[in-house]
């Protein structure tokens, strides 16, 4: 298979920057790069004087605080924006869907936006994975890239990524108050500001804009049809990854009425893929694609023979169909860009080498993620390691529970954990590869569950999937820890993450504890030890302590008591599942990483 990659000219001219930069000294080096090439755009000269002069008040949404850093008094205001989540449907017509034409006039993107070069993922699983597949490919295939994700995990710039990287933290500050401040200026009672997720959106498309990247990866935020990434009229492509029951307290209670959500980034005439779906969700797929003349295909898995003996960046056995749809929109957008030549999608020999690069060395935290305890010395560090999946449905959990089941057997294989032989030849890790070659041999391995989910899921379908497909692997858990939420749904940034609260309201979490104990009295017969004699003292921290499961007030107490136990009892070796969140798992990578 061919691939014909066509070399862009740079946009720099060098004499242009040099007499830029001698002129302007002061200014760091991407404000003057900015400067000659942005004029369309309308932006340097409010990111020049928002950085030159930094001792005096850019605009009304960014008042100084010496109390404040310039990066969290940008995330005070943007915690302003946001809001209960509502129901956008035809009743409030799209959660006045419409405004966002009006903010994207007050921001002077309709023009850029009509000329981006944009794929746009929508789904309920595997949208992030996708996207991150996609954005390698492109980005090892040459091109300049912009990729926009939610949720982030721990730093709201994870969201913006140029070339692969989060944005600097200077550009970042640059085109916030740009965006933020020129929105407080132009809107009022009738056009209100806009809402979080909304406004992050509308600064992913300002700074991909302004940057100039060749193509704008966009992953629906939620839904799809009043998504705020939504605004593209004219994709390249589109995809719509696996689809299954979530967010249904907004986008509706049957497979139907979620994929009609996601089918809402369809437009009129331009390509979209899909993967295997259930026959309901399929069915309105296609329904929606006969409707506006999408010529819509389906794609399979792909086969790992084609990476050559490597093994994709991402782990996991699911991952397999989200790079076939990755394949499929890289391909299709570099044919309609005229990038590439006649190449016909169904053949299946050969992957280009560029692609095979960026499948295999994508990387995506909190999915299928191991890190061992960097709290310890590295000698010991591996008796405590945390197994990250912000999985959070019930076909993710499945998916979670088989990646959790075959990683702690390559990372320690340890035949008294396991009451089955398992092949595990699809299963590998390069993190798991380099702590084996490292891994102390004492100990006997411990799988523990860290979790918490949203109310709005529910644990009576979360927490039995997860339990089941472990068991049929041959792993049961010693002990169940559930924490609430170390961030607030109201603030970002540092001060998002609240110390612990002596007055925590922790009934949710009793209630996730007693569908465990529920779980867990249950299968009593059916698998073997269940508590271990050292997990049954020493839980003076702990809100409520009973046989298979303890309820800590908070995040930071029960990774303490985690510490604690492996430093104090030299047999223990913990491998900590941290699940049913991708806000947990954020909360847990801030602590165990610092």
């Amino acid at each position: 298979m061919e691939l014909i990659l066509r070399h862009l000219p740079q946009t720099t001219n060098s004499s242009i920057f040099f007499q830029s930069f001698k002129s302007q000294p002061h200014l760091p080096l991407f404000t003057v790069l900015l400067s000659p090439f942005r004029q369309t755009l309308s932006v340097s000269s409010t990111i020049q004087t928002s950085i030159a002069m930094p001792d005096q008040e850019v605009g009304k949404g960014s008042p100084k605080s010496s109390s404040l850093s310039p990066y969290e008094e940008a995330m005070e205001a943007l915690s302003s924006l946001i809001t209960r989540r509502t129901r956008a449907d035809a009743s409030n017509v799209g959660d006045q869907f419409d405004l966002l034409f009006d903010y994207l006039k007050m921001l002077d993107l309709e023009e850029p936006i009509a000329n981006m070069k944009v794929i746009h993922v929508a789904g309920t699983k595997g949208k992030g994975s996708t996207c991150t597949f996609t954005e390698s490919i492109l980005r090892n295939c040459g091109f300049r890239t912009g990729l926009f994700t939610s949720p982030h995990l721990i730093d709201i710039r994870e969201r913006f990524r140029l070339d692969g990287k989060e944005i600097c933290e200077e550009k970042f500050l640059a085109y916030f108050w740009w965006c933020y401040d020129r929105l407080k200026d132009k809107t009022d009672d009738n056009i209100p500001m806009p809402t979080y997720f909304r406004f992050l959106a509308l600064l992913g498309f300002k700074i991909f804009a302004a940057e100039q990247v060749d193509v704008a990866i966009m992953e629906v935020g939620l839904g799809g049809k009043y998504d705020a990434t939504n605004v593209v009229q004219a994709p390249i492509v589109c995809g719509i990854t696996s689809l299954g029951y979530d967010h249904m307290e907004i986008l509706g209670n049957t497979l139907g009425e979620i994929a009609g959500e996601k089918a809402g980034i369809f437009k009129n005439r331009i390509p979209a893929f899909t993967v295997p779906q259930p026959d309901e969700a399929m069915h309105v797929l296609e329904e929606k694609a006969s409707q506006l003349n999408v010529p819509l295909q389906v794609v399979t898995p792909l086969d790992a023979k084609l990476l050559n003996g490597s093994r994709l960046g991402l782990e996991g056995e699911h991952q397999y169909v989200n790079a076939a749809l990755a394949i499929a929109l890289c391909f299709t957008w570099l044919k309609k860009t005229g990038h590439v030549g006649d190449i016909y999608l169904e053949q299946t020999d050969k992957l280009p080498e560029q692609f095979i690069k960026g499948l295999t060395s994508a990387s995506l935290q909190g999915r299928a993620q191991i890190v061992p305890d960097q709290h310890f010395k590295s000698e010991i560090s591996n008796r405590l390691v945390f197994f990250l999946d912000g999985a959070h449905s019930p076909e993710s959990m499945e998916v979670c529970a088989r990646w959790f089941s075959l990683a702690i057997k390559e990372y320690n294989p340890d035949p008294t954990l396991f009451h089955q032989q398992l092949d595990n030849s699809k299963f590998s890790h390069e993190v798991v590869k380099t702590h084996n070659e490292e891994r102390v041999s004492q100990g006997k391995s411990t799988p523990i569950l860290l979790f918490n989910c949203l109310t709005v899921r529910d644990p009576q379908l979360l927490l039995p999937h997860l339990m089941k497909t472990c068991a049929d692997h041959g792993v049961y858990f010693k002990k169940a820890l559930f924490v609430p939420s170390l961030s607030v749904f109201n603030k970002v940034g540092p001060q998002a993450f609240t110390p612990t609260d002596p007055k925590v309201d922790l009934s949710w979490q009793f209630n996730l504890q007693r569908v465990w104990e529920n779980l867990m009295q249950n299968s009593k017969g059916k698998n073997i030890d269940i508590v271990s004699e050292e997990l049954k003292d020493d839980m003076e921290t702990s809100a409520s302590n009973c046989e298979h499961s303890a309820v800590f007030p908070s995040l930071p107490l029960a990774i303490k008591w985690l510490r604690d136990r492996v430093q104090q009892n030299q047999s223990l070796r913990f491998q900590v599942l941290v699940t049913g969140s991708l806000h947990l798992v954020g909360d847990v990578l801030n602590l165990v990483k610092k």
